[in-house]
């Protein structure tokens, strides 16, 4: 079922965003009296599930899910229509139109997925405001460190106070920071000590290996809420509503901390410590071969922290939804240098189909689908934008270029082009949908 409804998720935010980045390339070729021959969702090799015609333009529905397409007179595209290119030239072909207006029909597409994560934005913005939990309210408790964490220079406990000289309000950015932004220096306090460290070079290398949602992350006491079926620490008269304090008198008390040093002790017997009021409790008991004691700690945030929230009404909405819009941008642009990086090997972490499935939850709720799809259309835009002869860009590249030496290139060049960028991007197709079917044997 969980499957299913990621399927789901993933074709209906899919659908949109190819509807949404065609109707860019329809729209500007209407507006240009551009004949458009076909508008189709899904490609419809051999058949397709329907179709209609409506004033000249068929539209439909094909069968292989993997995009979509507008077929405009005169172009060449994917179809490599080679007969209708070899006729004489007619006024409603985009072979006929200025330079400026077959520019603006190829940027059409992109510019309607940037609009749409922009309305997106402002939609969700206005509709749910934003919550997130601020890196000085994780302060209060200090951050847990993984094991990567710790080898980069951070310590369970350490208060961050600046990246790269710059305070971080939204805490969950941090780790995104560290990857995109190159970061240099970290500045924490320890021990009630202001402290500067230096991240090594390959930090970012490192991170996206990583992948760890606990690399850093906030501490909690350790309350107790309840208690596992066969839980030893229960037998010993451990009470929801105890404070773990520590292990065999050595303090832990928070979660993160005792969880890792609970791990120490399989098989053995510990003395837990407890705070029950103002009564300090040691508890004997054998801890079993998975060293858990059978306790489930207290996790609601809201018990520990204050969660930061704004609120916003539609105009409000509007800048802010596009300063996440542009920021977004910027982000992707950035995830995109680290894929031509040889030293980071970000490729390595390139996926398709199945990696776009993940990304989305286990149960439907229109917040997450509607973010996840402004997202994806920021990626759609960005990446239809590269030099490539088969997306937007590469027929922008060459616009540019007719543009400035005011020349076309030759149709027999175009053509060519046309399939040399197709062979690129069905490489990079069967590339991330291998990394990703590799990553589910691994």
């Amino acid at each position: 079922m969980v499957i299913l409804i990621k399927i789901l998720q993933v074709l209906l935010c899919l659908s949109i965003l190819v509807i949404v980045h065609e109707f860019g390339h329809f729209i500007a070729a209407k507006i240009f009296k551009t004949k458009v021959e076909k508008f189709y969702l899904f490609f419809d090799p051999w058949f397709s599930i329907f179709k209609f015609t409506y004033k000249g333009t068929e539209y439909g529905m094909g069968w292989l899910p993997f995009g979509g397409y507008v077929k405009i007179a005169g172009m060449i595209d994917e179809s490599m229509d080679k007969e209708a290119m070899s006729k004489p030239p007619q006024p409603w072909e985009f072979r006929s139109k200025p330079a400026w207006q077959r520019l603006i029909i190829m940027v059409g597409g992109v510019f309607m997925n940037v609009v749409l994560a922009f309305v997106i934005y402002i939609a969700l913005l206005f509709s749910y405001g934003e919550q997130y939990l601020s890196t000085s309210e994780v302060n209060r408790y200090g951050i847990a460190a993984d094991s990567l964490a710790r080898e980069l220079g951070f310590c369970n406990g350490d208060k961050i106070l600046t990246i790269d000289g710059q305070y971080i309000e939204n805490f969950s950015q941090i780790p995104l920071t560290l990857i995109l932004d190159g970061t240099k220096t970290v500045e924490v306090e320890r021990d009630n000590k202001k402290v500067i460290f230096e991240l090594p070079a390959n930090t970012t290398a490192k991170l996206l290996k990583h992948q760890s949602p606990l690399f850093l992350t906030y501490r909690i006491p350790f309350i107790v809420q309840e208690f596992s079926e066969n839980s030893v620490a229960k037998a010993v008269g451990a009470q929801i509503g105890d404070t773990v304090i520590g292990i065999n008198g050595e303090e832990a008390r928070y979660f993160q901390d005792f969880r890792e040093k609970i791990q120490q002790h399989k098989n053995q017997e510990v003395v837990i410590n407890f705070k029950r009021g103002n009564d300090t409790l040691n508890l004997a008991m054998q801890l079993p071969e998975d060293g858990l004691m059978g306790v489930y700690p207290q996790n609601q945030l809201t018990n520990f922290f204050d969660i930061s929230e704004k609120k916003y009404n539609f105009f409000e909405a509007i800048p802010a939804g596009f300063t996440k819009t542009i920021d977004g941008i910027g982000d992707y642009l950035k995830q995109l240098k680290l894929l031509v990086s040889p030293e980071v090997k970000a490729y390595e972490n390139v996926g398709g189909f199945i990696a776009i499935g993940k990304i989305f939850p286990d149960k439907f709720r229109w917040e997450s689908f509607w973010r996840l799809t402004a997202f994806l259309s920021i990626m759609l835009a960005v990446v239809n934008l590269l030099p490539i002869p088969a997306l937007d860009g590469g027929h922008v590249m060459f616009l540019l270029y007719e543009i400035i030496v005011r020349h076309k290139p030759s149709e027999k060049f175009m053509e060519t082009a046309q399939v040399i960028g197709m062979i690129i991007l069905f490489g990079l197709i069967i590339f991330a949908n291998g990394n990703d079917i590799i990553k589910l044997f691994k």
